[in-house]
């Protein structure tokens, strides 16, 4: 029977929220985030976070509805399991109302996986929906429009604009003054 409660107690700290599985640690980060607990946030995440959650908690500070939380609402949302390699684990979060997913990275650090929340990481689920969207090839074809676009023909549109907002304005003028 002692063991029994000392197995379950072993087992119970171990997966703690951040212990053995990354997808418990991601769990246990969006419900302190749904909750506002920085506190308990910023331990869920990677020491390198710590400027991006000081953002999230001035965000939330400011924020007059508080509606920022809501983007944490496990309920809305879909943990898929977690893909280990080493020392840094991605679990998939997929919406469940718009049907997109985002890969979350966290990394071990001091033997527990962490939330990696910082710039780096973000920047980088950033360029993965780019990517998945087709965005840099349409951000690409953008730049090359941009390139072929005639200079000329935009100063003379630009010029004709401000003739006729001169123009408006001069008539505006005339109508306040009868």
């Amino acid at each position: 029977m002692a063991a029994a409660i000392l197995s379950s107690a072993i087992l119970f700290t171990g997966c703690g929220g951040s212990g053995g599985d990354p997808k418990a640690a991601l769990s246990a980060f969006f419900d302190a985030m749904e909750k506002k607990d920085i506190e308990a946030a910023r331990k869920l995440a990677t020491a390198d976070s710590k400027s991006m959650i000081d953002m999230m908690e001035m965000g939330l500070k400011m924020a007059k509805d508080n509606k920022e939380s809501d983007k944490f609402d496990k309920s809305k949302m879909e943990f898929g399991e977690a893909k280990i390699e080493g020392d840094k684990a991605t679990v998939p979060v997929k919406d469940k109302k718009s049907g997109e997913s985002t890969n979350f990275t966290l990394k071990k650090e001091e033997g527990k996986w962490k939330v990696a929340f910082d710039k780096a990481s973000i920047m980088q689920m950033a360029t993965d929906k780019m990517q998945e969207k087709g965005g840099m090839d349409s951000l690409n074809n953008a730049m090359d429009e941009l390139k072929n676009i005639n200079i000329d023909s935009v100063k003379e549109g630009i010029n004709k604009g401000m003739e006729a907002l001169d123009s408006a304005s001069k008539m505006l003028d005339k109508m306040k003054k009868d």
